[in-house]
């Protein structure tokens, strides 16, 4: 029982964490937008958070 609630418990908290490394990623990006001498960084580091297809 004690084992399944902690599987359960880091299943959502894995989750969470993924969650703030993405608004982490969005807010270092947010500093370049709209400086086009930083435009093609920009659209680079938006290609890297992307998934691969």
């Amino acid at each position: 029982m004690h084992g399944r609630q902690r599987k359960a418990h880091s299943s959502r908290r894995i989750r969470i964490e993924h969650g703030i490394a993405h608004l982490k990623n969005w807010r270092a990006l947010a500093r370049h937008f709209g400086r086009r001498e930083h435009m093609s960084d920009t659209v680079q580091a938006v290609a890297g958070l992307l998934p691969q297809m």
